[in-house]
């Protein structure tokens, strides 16, 4: 079975039409998942249990597609 690793994590923001925290040190990790089902699960859970507040929001971030090892240059590496 192939690992798809998943970060979930959230926090409030400065506006809630933007993608910026309101304060870095308060970002809420829910936790790493091994595939998107579970990871799905956990942003659902977290954000229903904010959802009386506009500013919270929740995001998955897929972290396996940042260890693409078919790829010649990391997704954090520089090309060239």
């Amino acid at each position: 079975m192939v690992q798809r690793l998943h970060l979930v994590f959230g926090g409030e923001l400065v506006n809630p039409s933007s993608t910026q925290f309101a304060d870095m040190d308060n970002i809420d990790i829910v936790g790493l998942f091994p595939d998107y089902a579970s990871a799905y699960d956990a942003w659902k859970g977290a954000a229903q249990r904010t959802v009386d507040d506009a500013h919270a929001r929740y995001f998955i971030a897929h972290i396996h597609r940042l260890q693409d090892e078919e790829s010649a240059v990391s997704a954090t590496e520089e090309p060239g």
